[in-house]
């Protein structure tokens, strides 16, 4: 066949082949068996030199003309190409912005956290201030400095985490209030809230747990004012129609000591569920420092006296919300949480 008809031949070939063509990977193709190394163009290069030395300027002409006519309409194919590849994707990903937006889910503070800024929002305005102990603590200021002696049934292995003999997870946030008073001396009014870890797991309780613990250190301080104190709080942190009740107990670190009941939020009293019919739950346990306590803190015992209380911030939200099962409160179910907003 003659280089002539070749050519031509080869010019309808590219024509028709580039009007099939409708993918970028598909002119790839095309352009490398046109135009490329091994292409029918190099075909035709190579076939020069068999003819005549009259024809071949002629040709060789006609062979670079041919080329570049190529070289265009690939050029200009993978301008449409790529043109219509970014009217198509900015097809996808066009916005009507005549549809109503999307309202964007907003977070919220976690129950507990809410309960915990609640209580002690209400003893700030007390005079109280925030003091924060590590967690983990020495023997000595979870137990001993607090007047809990070696065989207190709290010093076991099956309620405490110990890591080594004298060093444990705190199991209350009462620590805080000895190395407050060796470090600040007194008078004193601070609030400890932090995690808290006991050796305990069911529907009410849980290894690790938020505490509050507050304690006040003054001169000619008496449980008129701790009784004064509590019930203020119990009706800022729940409603001003709570009632309060207090009990008489023991805690080694604390003599007189009390539990302090509070009406039942859900049913004020009259008896259901969740007081177990009694009209009353209790919320805390509170007294007066110990005389040894103090001692211990190289604090006068003649001179100033204290008062100290402590609550489960958990068992206040379980109360607040009316809470079955403490562990809602550890599962992270957003259903849950979305109540609390």
């Amino acid at each position: 066949m003659a280089l002539r008809e070749k050519l031509k031949q080869m010019r309808e070939e590219f024509l028709q082949d580039m009007k099939d063509c409708s993918l970028g990977e598909r002119l790839s193709v095309i352009k490398i068996k046109y135009l490329g190394k091994n292409g029918r163009i190099a075909e035709c290069m190579k076939q020069l030199k068999d003819a005549s030395k009259e024809d071949r300027p002629a040709l060789g002409k006609l062979i670079n003309e041919s080329k570049v006519e190529l070289e265009q309409i690939v050029a200009e194919t993978e301008e449409r190409l790529s043109t219509a590849e970014k009217q198509r994707r900015l097809a996808e990903d066009s916005v009507d912005i005549t549809l109503p937006a999307k309202r964007p889910q907003a977070g919220s503070l976690h129950p507990l956290t809410i309960v915990r800024n609640q209580i002690v929002g209400a003893f700030l305005g007390l005079g109280f201030e925030v003091y924060d102990g590590p967690e983990v603590e020495y023997d000595y200021y979870s137990f001993e400095a607090l007047n809990i002696p070696a065989d207190h049934p709290a010093r076991d292995m099956q309620d405490t985490f110990y890591i080594n003999d004298k060093i444990v997870l705190r199991p209350h946030t009462s620590p805080a209030q000895i190395r407050a008073m060796q470090e600040r001396g007194v008078p004193i009014r601070i609030l400890c809230p932090g995690k808290v870890f006991r050796a305990d797991d069911d529907a009410t309780h849980s290894p690790m747990f938020h505490q509050i613990e507050g304690l006040a250190v003054e001169e000619r301080l008496s449980l008129c004012d701790l009784k004064g104190l509590l019930e203020a709080f119990a009706k800022t942190v729940f409603d001003r129609n709570t009632k309060v009740r207090f009990r008489p107990s023991y805690f080694p670190f604390t003599e007189p000591s009390v539990e302090v009941d509070v009406s039942c939020a859900m049913c004020h009293g009259k008896g259901c569920r969740l007081c177990k019919g009694t009209g009353w739950i209790e919320i805390l346990g509170a007294g007066m420092v110990n005389r040894r306590v103090l001692e211990n803190c190289s604090v006068d015992p003649d001179k100033y006296t204290g008062f100290a209380f402590g609550l489960g911030i958990e068992r206040v939200t379980m109360i607040k919300y009316g809470l079955p099962d403490m562990r809602l409160l550890f599962e992270n179910d957003i259903r849950f949480l979305e109540q609390f907003r």
